[in-house]
């Protein structure tokens, strides 16, 4: 519980308030500083507790601290934000609903985890829907938002050329998201989020092999340009072929620890 304290001034004198130099009769005092805890305070006024716990486990899930696969207590997780059970409860079915946990009866909460073939099915349908959002853009784009993505390209070139991957991740997922945002379409927009966290799993690891991260800047690049240039056809390939190389790069990604599966399954040669 949150306590405000006030210095108690001595032999039970009122405090003195120094004078300022705005000596004007009724000039407003100053406003008082803005500190941490309100802060806090105003962040749980603008969003439901269950809300809160959501992002902090959603974040939590994207950023690799809690693995695909892995089961999420409750318990502890209440314990951890300093929160009731319900929250938590409301949270993890929030995280379903958006693709990244599974909810199993009798066995609990898990971080979703997806195989390649699913993944597949995912990227193919991102590409018809990617391919959609570019068509529609091209028609309808603005000067201002054409500003705006060029600043998010640049945000990515900027953490491309420091090899910063999760920055990338971050800045990738938000451009992708602001154009189906920009496409007006609601129920796409919801859509388009889920087959987004269902991939999360595969997508840092993509974006991480060596001499990526230029290529897939240029490509977000070439999307803007088309999209500027108000070529819906042309805009909605440059979507589709760069869905379709993420999803190429994924199967790279995958394929050392594939093929060492393969090798540590085989049977060892015998000597003679």
């Amino acid at each position: 519980m949150l306590k405000s304290s006030s210095p108690t001034p001595g032999n039970g004198a009122s405090a003195r308030v120094p004078r300022t130099r705005d000596t004007r009769r009724g000039a407003p005092p100053p406003p008082p500083a803005p500190n941490r805890a309100a802060a806090a305070i105003a962040l749980v006024k603008s969003s439901s507790l269950p809300a809160l716990v959501q992002k902090e486990l959603e974040h939590s899930i994207l950023a690799g601290e809690l693995p695909a696969g892995s089961k999420l207590n409750e318990a502890a997780i209440a314990d951890r934000l300093g929160v009731s059970r319900g929250p938590v409860r409301e949270a993890f079915r929030a995280l379903e609903e958006s693709g990244l946990v599974r909810l199993e009866k009798n066995r609990g909460v898990f971080v979703r985890l997806i195989s390649v073939e699913e993944a597949d099915e995912i990227y193919e349908l991102r590409a018809v829907l990617d391919e959609f959002v570019g068509r529609r853009l091209a028609q309808a784009i603005t000067h201002a938002q054409v500003r705006e993505l060029r600043a998010r390209v640049d945000q990515m070139e900027r953490a491309a050329a420091s090899g910063d991957v999760d920055g990338y991740l971050v800045t990738n997922v938000e451009f992708h998201d602001r154009l189906v945002e920009l496409s007006g379409n609601a129920k796409l927009l919801g859509m388009y989020r889920r087959l987004v966290n269902e991939l999360h799993l595969f997508r840092r690891a993509s974006l991480a092999q060596s001499g990526v991260l230029p290529v897939s800047t240029r490509e977000h690049r070439n999307i803007v340009d088309k999209i500027a240039a108000r070529q819906p056809a042309a805009a909605g390939r440059a979507l589709h072929d760069h869905v379709m190389a993420s999803r190429e790069r994924m199967h790279r990604s995958k394929a050392p620890a594939a093929s060492a599966a393969a090798t540590s399954k085989s049977p060892s040669r015998k000597l003679r």
